[in-house]
Formats: structure tokens, sequence, C-alpha cells
């Protein structure tokens, strides 16, 4: 699908932000490992969520659909074999966090996923699996999906480097429902605040454990996940595109569902913005931002890698320089985040350069154009945001991409076309 978005001269008014990805899957998880029937109400529902639904489905959870809320019931921790691949689509949340569980079975479980997924590197976390007792093998031997998977796991000890936080998350997931207790040394961890919200999870669950400034975690085994009920709380990543479309536009605009006491990494973006010149309010479950004129800015983006496309959009209408520094891991999300956003604001005008852990943007406002999102959700939905501010429209190929995370994004844009 091509979707053409054209320039604007402001944006106005208020939307709800969906459900958090990262809570939703978490809470898939850990619901699906539980012993009882836990109810998640407001979760996000978009193709990354169903791919975790399916997932934990084949490992023996049941799944009820009702309205704006899914009824789990638990498996208590009693994953079942599993006879055809387990297939997670374009998610890489549910393929490194699924191997965890998946772990914790008795017999052979394969998952893979689609092009994208099959060409991320999953090594550091198969060789931990196995370190911990698990026989985990990369079934092509490349170091990537599809992943044969047999547990259980019994403890014990590892060390990962982690530029995904997600390898560490499915650790912290997994074992404390090994056999016995596990040692984690951590010498590299980038995204530190996705791993904050696993522990918070772990927290709400009672689930005790022991961590070392993040550079060492001891968890002890044989506990269990108990049923609850949560409400998953709105998505920082989805409010980000609508941050930087307000103070790309010049534009007051209110984001509603929104926390900033929840561990999120990427509710930092609406105080990068301000640093950068934005006026940014902050209600009790809601922000209002007021775009206005933006100075560039050197911006530490390990803690929020999933932003960069975002900002960088947002730097190209900044005034001088703007430098996104510290996360090379943004080379192995869905795509090689800095190189595509080099190669595509390019086409649009921008000033921009690439570096191995980042980007180097001078103001550059974009000219308007034909883009590809490279089947890539934040592209598609950064150059989105870009376009509004634009000469001319740009026209994104594979915009549908979008429904990995936003489903409605383009409708919740349009609804604050003034």
């Amino acid at each position: 699908m091509i979707q053409t978005v054209f320039p604007v001269e402001s944006l106005e008014g208020s939307i709800t932000i969906p459900g958090s990805k990262s809570h939703t899957i978490r809470a898939l998880l850990i619901a699906s490992l539980a012993e009882g029937e836990s109810l998640l109400s407001s979760p996000l529902d978009s193709s990354d969520t169903r791919s975790c639904i399916a997932l934990c489905r084949a490992l023996g959870a049941e799944i009820t659909e009702e309205d704006s809320a899914w009824r789990v019931q638990g498996t208590g921790g009693i994953v079942k074999p599993v006879e055809d691949e387990i297939d997670v689509g374009n998610s890489g949340t549910s393929l490194y966090l699924g191997a965890g569980a998946a772990a914790l079975g008795k017999k052979k479980i394969v998952l893979t996923g689609d092009e994208q997924i099959r060409s991320r590197p999953v090594q550091p976390l198969i060789s931990s699996l196995s370190d911990l007792g698990a026989d985990a093998v990369s079934v092509k031997k490349n170091g990537s999906a599809p992943v044969r998977i047999k547990g259980p796991l019994k403890g014990g000890k590892t060390r990962i480097e982690c530029p995904t936080s997600q390898y560490l998350s499915s650790l912290l997931l997994a074992l404390p429902l090994a056999e016995g207790d596990s040692e984690i040394e951590v010498p590299l961890l980038h995204e530190k605040p996705y791993v904050e919200m696993t522990l918070d999870w772990l927290d709400r669950q009672g689930i005790r454990y022991e961590n070392d400034d993040f550079a060492r975690f001891r968890i002890f085994g044989g506990q269990r996940y108990s049923a609850f009920e949560s409400l998953i709380p709105g998505d920082f990543s989805t409010a980000t595109f609508f941050l930087c479309a307000a103070a790309i536009t010049g534009s007051t605009i209110t984001l509603e569902n929104l926390d900033m006491n929840d561990p999120q990494g990427d509710k930092e973006v609406a105080e990068i913005l301000a640093r950068m010149g934005c006026a940014v309010t902050i209600q009790k479950k809601a922000i209002t931002i007021s775009g206005k004129a933006m100075e560039g800015r050197v911006i530490d983006m390990n803690a929020i890698p999933d932003a960069l496309p975002a900002m960088a959009v947002s730097a190209c209408y900044a005034r001088g320089t703007t430098e996104l520094v510290n996360v090379p891991q943004a080379r192995l999300k869905e795509t090689d985040r800095i190189a595509v956003m080099r190669e595509e604001l390019s086409k649009c005008g921008a000033d921009i350069e690439e570096r191995p852990d980042g980007l180097v943007i001078r103001h550059s406002p974009l000219k308007g154009g034909t883009v590809w999102s490279h089947r890539d959700h934040r592209i598609a939905m950064a150059m989105a945001v870009g376009a509004l501010g634009a000469e001319r429209p740009i026209a994104i190929r594979d915009a549908e991409a979008v429904v990995v995370t936003v489903p409605q994004f383009f409708p919740l844009l349009r609804s604050l076309y003034t």
C-alpha cells in the first residue's frame, strides 16, 4: 500500500494513545505461565501482539478475547508439547521473550518468523539458555531463527552481552520457573528501561531476585507466577510520533492515556523535545505539547532506540545540528534503522550523515518525494510525521507496516488535522 501524506499548516485536538506493546507482551507471557485466570484490560491489539497470542496458545494457554480485554487461563508453568513450528511473524519481542518460555518445556519447540525475524541475531540468547540447562540451537546454524529449544531450564550460571535488552528480559521472565537458582552476568546492556519494565512485572508478582546494578542478577528458582488483573498503560513509543508531529508543525495537541511514572523509556522523548524548545505540560494521565522553534542537540539514544526514526525526522526541522548518538543497536531492529533513515530522508532532501552508532542531521526541512518503509512500522510512521512539515507530499510505499504496533496510526493522525 502506498500512503501519501500531505503537508499541514497545523494540528489540533487530543487523542488517546493505544496500549503499550511491550507491556502487553510481558503481561501475556506471565499470564500464560501463571496459575489461574488473568484479565488484561485495554491491551494493544496489533499484529505483534496477535503473534504473541498465537505463541502463548501454542504453549498451552487459553486466551479469550472480550471487549477491550483478554482473559488468559494460564498453564501453571507447564508448557505443552508443540508439533508444528511457532511462527511469531514480525514480532522480535515474541521471538526473544518466547524463547525463554519455550525453554521451560520438556519437548522440542521450534520458533520462527518472517524474513526480517529470520535475519535478526539470537545466538547470545541461545547460548545462555544452553548454559542454563536447555538444549537450544539455531536450526540453520547461522545464529538466527528458526530456533529449536528443548528444556527444561535447570538454572546455573551464564554470561551474556545484551545489545538488545530482550535477551535479558527473556531470561529474567523464564528463570524464576527453572528448577534451581541462576546467576546472569551482563557485561553489556543497551535499552536499560525495558529491563526495568520486566523487573517491574517481576516485582508485581513477588518474584525473588537480586540485582547488582544491572551487571549481575541472581534469580531464585522454583517460583511460580500468580493470576492477576492489569490495565495496560498507553505506549510511549507510539506517543513519540505524535509528540514529534506537534513539534514539527508548531501545533498544540494533547496525548491522553500516558503516565510519566511508568517505566517505559520512551517517555524521555517529551523531555528531549522540551530541551529542544517545545513547551511540554505533564498532567496526571496526559501530556500536552506545543511545538516551538527547535534547536539541535546531542541526544544519547541508547535507552530509547525505537525513538530514533521519529527523532531523526524531527531533527531535520531543528535549527543547527542534531546528533543522535550511542545507539548501535538500532541497526539490529526490524531493519538497520540508522542506514534506512539516512537513505530515506536523503531522498527527501535531508542533510544527514550516517555514523556507526547514530546519525548527524543538519537543519534541512524535507522537500517531499517517494520513500520506502522497508516494511518497518517505525520507518513508515516516522516518514508520515516528516511529511507534515514538508514542502510537498511524501508517498510512503508499504505503509501498511504500521499494523505491527499501531493499526490505527493513520486515522489517529488524520483526526488531528485542522
